[in-house]
């Protein structure tokens, strides 16, 4: 019989001897038996006695007496495992109760806030009377539930020159006229034939519009109306308030919708007249308040500063007295490329996400607002916004 080497460890001090193959592997065998089960410590000795004994028959008395201090080492080694485990398993146990308890926690807030959204969607998301949606693509998706601009709010549109500001208020005006709705565009720039043409030019029927009564187009001369404001103040004795529409809006039409191009034209009519400039403008956001119109008001600014491009007074009033401002930057990236991007600076009554996204305008005219393509330098250039 092939003699093996004295072993070594826990197991040559638990036998200490020379055995053969066989053997070894019988005794390999049966103390597996006894070391794998994790028994509770009072119930070990009796387990390594009964392995003892069954070494003992099998191997011919060739099985030494396992000292106590061995028994003392195995009973320590697998209380450490067993207590290892339990800890474990009762880690694990907090751990996937805790993550449960998370995920049913999480389940049940999306369960309730899509309730709530689809409540709210039956209720004011899709009701023209409360939220006007302005059919510029993405934009809406800036505002909370998808809602749209408070109906009946002065909104001011900001931005330099060419960046779409003009556009992205004929887009509203155009998809508020497709649903039926009143709109009524006063330009001090261009000529109603031009704008009539511009808009025919971007695909919408406007002159259809005009047919049916949903649209108008009007041309005002800045210099026309504060000629007319200053008469009617040295009139008044320059005390009184005094009502705009006789000067401003036609008398014969009464929009839901209406765009002012621009602002700007405006206070150049004004120029060394602030306070004149300022009583007009409270006279106008007052009328179209009481008469529950939304407007878009444009205004050209040489910087993003918010503020008027001739007097700094009048483009905080005018700023102070809106509901909203939306703004459209020109982005000039280091590169030399250049880019739009819009951002809503304010916003009463209703929550919306303050971010600068990325503003497209395509080939046929279409205006495109990305939500969630936050404005960030371009492969590691910087940008300007003007």
């Amino acid at each position: 019989m092939k003699k093996v080497e004295k072993k070594r460890g826990f197991f040559g001090r638990l036998f200490g001897g020379k055995e053969d193959n066989a053997e070894k592997s019988k005794i390999k065998k049966n103390i597996d038996l006894a070391s794998h089960p994790l028994e509770a410590p009072e119930h070990q000795r009796k387990k390594i006695e009964k392995v003892q004994k069954k070494l003992a028959k099998e191997l011919n008395g060739k099985a030494k007496k396992i000292p106590k201090k061995t028994v003392l080492e195995v009973q320590k080694r697998l209380k450490k495992e067993i207590d290892l485990k339990e800890k474990f398993k009762e880690s694990e146990m907090k751990k996937g109760k805790k993550i449960e308890a998370k995920r049913g926690k999480v389940s049940t807030k999306e369960k309730k806030e899509k309730v709530k959204g689809e409540k709210k969607g039956k209720a004011i998301k899709h009701d023209p009377d409360k939220y006007v949606h302005t059919g510029v693509a993405g934009f809406d998706e800036l505002f909370n539930e998808n809602m749209g601009i408070p109906f009946g709010s002065s909104i001011l549109v900001e931005g330099g020159p060419g960046s779409g500001k003009t556009l992205f208020c004929l887009t509203t005006l155009a998809s508020m006229c497709s649903r039926g709705k009143k709109c009524l565009y006063m330009s001090f720039e261009e000529s109603e034939e031009n704008l009539l043409n511009h808009m025919e030019g971007f695909g919408w029927p406007a002159r259809e519009w005009v047919k049916k009564g949903v649209l108008r187009v009007k041309r005002f001369d800045a210099i026309d109306v504060s000629r007319s404001i200053e008469a009617l103040l040295s009139a008044a004795k320059k005390e009184l308030l005094i009502e705009v529409d006789p000067v401003f809006f036609p008398k014969d039409y009464d929009p839901d919708f209406v765009a002012v191009d621009s602002l700007t034209s405006i206070s150049s009519a004004f120029s060394g007249q602030e306070s004149r400039f300022r009583i007009y403008m409270e006279q106008l956001f007052r009328y179209l308040e009481k008469n529950k119109i939304t407007n878009f008001l444009i205004r050209e600014v040489s910087s993003p500063s918010h503020i008027g491009t001739t007097f700094k007074e009048q483009g905080e009033a005018v700023s102070f007295l809106s509901d909203g401002i939306i703004v459209i930057y020109n982005v000039i990236y280091d590169s030399g490329e250049r880019a739009s991007a819009i951002e809503i600076l304010k916003m009463r009554g209703i929550s919306f996400k303050r971010r600068i996204v990325d503003l497209r305008i395509d080939s046929k005219g279409g205006v495109h607002i990305d939500p969630n393509k936050i404005l960030a330098k371009k492969k590691g250039k910087g940008f300007e916004l003007t």
